[in-house]
């Protein structure tokens, strides 16, 4: 007989002598992973209630969970007659961390940093962050990594790690988010006539926060062309967390300032192109094409 024949003979005479206990075994294993589930969401549920960061409650249940199933795979080896591996294991728990954690270094990393962001709470469940470039909506924690959804839909499984590393922006966390754009009118136009204007349609603009966190307007630069003016405004993102509903009120606070304006008289002028001629001796022709505009009024 070679070895693995005897390896197989002896595999198959220890399966028919402890038959019922290694089913016994299996099914503590099978009762004691339920248990624990069933545990995890128990202790996630009670934690929601009172603590009102959803990403605490489900990091502390999944250690919890984590921790009853170590002790329920540390009993059945114990069942199975394996007491004197695990003792070894457990003595050798500290050197063995050491291994796990030198080896398995970014896993252990990603762990800590897990724990810092359940406890430190520097964002909630549909919270918009940016983290490294990536924007996007907090969907779930776990002990390894973040889930975002981004605006346009794709599922981003952050590291704990880079979000601990990296500047974190959390646009919603307070409730306001500011918006800025830029409008540039002509010379001949008043700019404080414009900033009356403005603001009277800023008014109008359903979303626009008022009061302390009115919006504002003031020159920003004078330009080749134009004196631009830089408006910003604030939003209230408890009434929603959906970017799309913030970039909807930005977009309609654009399109209701650039039509005030245009109605009111104000030029909006584009760039202007100068043409030089340095060969003063050929002429430089030019043919402007006049159009016919019918005005529907």
């Amino acid at each position: 007989m070679n070895r693995s024949e005897v390896f197989y003979d002896n595999l198959i005479q220890y399966f028919e002598t402890n038959y019922i206990n290694l089913g016994l075994t299996l099914l503590f294993l099978i009762v004691g992973f339920l248990i624990a589930n069933f545990v995890e969401q128990r202790v996630r549920v009670r934690l929601v209630k009172k603590s009102p960061n959803h990403i605490t409650a489900t990091f502390i249940s999944q250690i919890i969970s984590f921790a009853i199933k170590t002790i329920v795979v540390l009993i059945a080896l114990y069942l199975l007659g394996l007491d004197s591996f695990t003792n070894k294991v457990l003595a050798g728990a500290g050197l063995l961390t050491f291994v796990i954690g030198f080896a398995l270094k970014d896993i252990g990393e990603n762990f800590l940093a897990g724990i810092v962001l359940a406890f430190k709470s520097p964002f909630r469940l549909d919270d918009l962050i940016e983290v490294n470039g990536i924007i996007g909506h907090v969907k779930d924690i776990s002990i390894r990594e973040t889930l975002v959804k981004t605006p346009d839909g794709k599922d981003v499984f952050l590291p704990n790690s880079i979000i601990i590393k990296n500047p974190l922006f959390n646009y919603t966390l307070d409730g306001f988010l500011r918006y800025e754009f830029v409008v540039g009118i002509a010379y001949e136009n008043s700019p404080i006539k414009a900033f009356e204007i403005i603001k009277k349609t800023l008014s109008k603009v359903e979303g626009v926060l008022k009061g302390e966190k009115k919006p504002s307007i003031s020159i920003d630069d004078l330009a080749t062309n134009t004196i631009n003016l830089k408006v910003r405004f604030w939003i209230d993102t408890y009434k929603s967390t959906k970017r799309s509903v913030h970039e909807s009120v930005r977009s309609e606070v654009m399109d209701q300032v650039v039509t005030a304006l245009i109605s009111e008289g104000f030029s909006l002028p584009a760039s202007i192109i100068e043409l030089k001629n340095y060969d003063s001796s050929k002429s430089l022709k030019i043919d402007f094409k006049k159009e016919e505009i019918k005005n529907s009024n």
